[in-house]
């Protein structure tokens, strides 16, 4: 933050056309893979980089195996939790426009390109489990649901039982 003001920007998560039926969904096809890719643009990717089933199931995960830069990889496919979804933003093209027209919160302005409700994350040397570091980070959603919660009255005469026994 500049001179104590917050960024002030807005993202649209509706499709620009309103047709529902052209969101493009991109299950299946977001990857979380263990390295850093020093490069942003177009690619063929899935002429190179083709997962395919292991045969193997670990922690009731099925792994899936391929191969990067000559690494093999390890992953599977998990869903995002209940009442959540990813999306794939972009800034929102506004056209020719001088940039004095332009305010900050223009210049700040965000599209929704793509939606996605599951994802592969991958593994370098090891199979994925119920402990790794990517799937015990979602144990946030849960903690962050029952902080922000509204708590009833029920909830308060529980928690007050409950202090009395202690």
């Amino acid at each position: 933050m500049e001179g104590g003001r917050g960024m002030i920007g807005r993202i649209n998560l509706s499709q620009s056309n309103g047709d529902e039926n052209s969101e493009v969904n991109l299950s299946g096809q977001v990857h979380q893979l263990p390295c850093c890719i020093k490069y942003d643009g177009p690619c063929a990717v899935s002429d190179y980089f083709k997962p395919k089933p292991a045969g193997v199931e670990v922690d009731g995960l099925s792994v899936e195996e391929a191969h990067f830069r000559g690494r093999k990889l390890h992953g599977a496919t998990i869903p995002l939790p209940d009442g959540y979804s990813g999306f794939v933003l972009g800034k929102k093209s506004l056209g020719k426009r001088k940039v004095s027209e332009m305010s900050e919160e223009d210049s700040n302005c965000w599209e929704m390109k793509a939606k996605f409700d599951k994802l592969t994350y991958w593994n370098h040397d090891t199979y994925p489990s119920k402990d790794d570091d990517f799937l015990r980070s979602f144990h946030w959603f849960a903690v962050a649901e029952a902080l922000h919660k509204p708590v009833t009255a029920e909830d308060l005469v529980s928690a007050t039982v409950t202090l009395k026994k202690n």
